[in-house]
């Protein structure tokens, strides 16, 4: 076992760069050199070889080997035996309910938070690493058993957040006003908007805003507040009513 340790991405692809080149650094550093094999989930997309060969080739450039899961006769086996667990983008309710359709909520957490294996996530499958994905940006194209996610974090992540432009003449909903209505139902966590090339780093209980762009959190019935890379979010750890605070 181990401390849960996770690598939360807000984003695969940067604009100008190519698939996790923005963060390519980070994911050595994370992974180290103990973990040989990476563990891939490819359920938030459609077509998952296609998936599974864009990370395959990113990783074995990196260093590591990479098995997908939708390639295991036995998922939930696959689970058990991985040294490292990563959870790619895409649509975030496909990838939930395929994590339920094949028994896999459980046995991930376990993974994580009992054995300790690094965990890494972008976009979707940072949006299941939290409590819920009652804050995905994503349309609810399939129905999973639940909004309920992996609860490895307990507070939810709002990835890809946009700030309101200012010369927009759009007048729907921006993502802040969005949150705000989330936070008007009781009992809700807090939320992180994870900008562009921001991602989150947990090492048991310390938490570490890092990338290039900053991070927007809202808290419920609080002004949201704004925070630059390198600053610690380690009090959203504490599993309480932080909407108390």
């Amino acid at each position: 076992g181990g401390p849960r340790r996770l690598l939360l991405v807000s984003n695969s692809t940067l604009h100008g760069g190519g698939y996790l080149s923005h963060c390519q650094q980070h994911i050595k550093s994370f992974l180290g050199e103990k973990v040989k094999r990476v563990l891939f989930v490819p359920y938030a997309l459609h077509d998952r070889d296609a998936y599974a060969r864009t990370a395959r080739e990113k990783f074995e450039s990196l260093g590591y080997g990479l098995d997908s899961i939708h390639e295991s006769c036995d998922p939930v086996e696959a689970v058990r035996k991985s040294e490292a667990i990563f959870i790619g983008g895409g649509n975030t309710f496909r990838l939930l309910k395929a994590l339920y359709d094949n028994s896999l909520i459980q046995e991930i957490r376990k993974r994580v938070l009992e054995d300790g294996i690094p965990y890494m996530g972008s976009s979707a499958g940072t949006n299941v690493a939290t409590i819920s994905i009652n804050t995905t940006n994503d349309m609810p194209i399939v129905y999973p058993p639940s909004l309920q996610a992996l609860g490895l974090v307990p507070f939810n992540i709002n990835p890809h957040y946009l700030d309101p432009d200012v010369k927009s003449t759009h007048m729907g909903e921006t993502r802040e006003e969005r949150i705000r209505q989330y936070h008007e139902e009781p009992n809700t966590p807090p939320v992180l908007g994870l900008r562009e090339g921001a991602m989150l780093l947990v090492e048991g209980d310390k938490a570490t805003l890092q990338g290039v762009t900053g991070a927007r959190l809202f808290l419920r019935g609080k002004k949201p507040t704004e925070h630059e890379p390198g600053t610690d979010f380690s009090f959203l750890l504490i599993d309480s009513n932080l909407q108390n605070l």
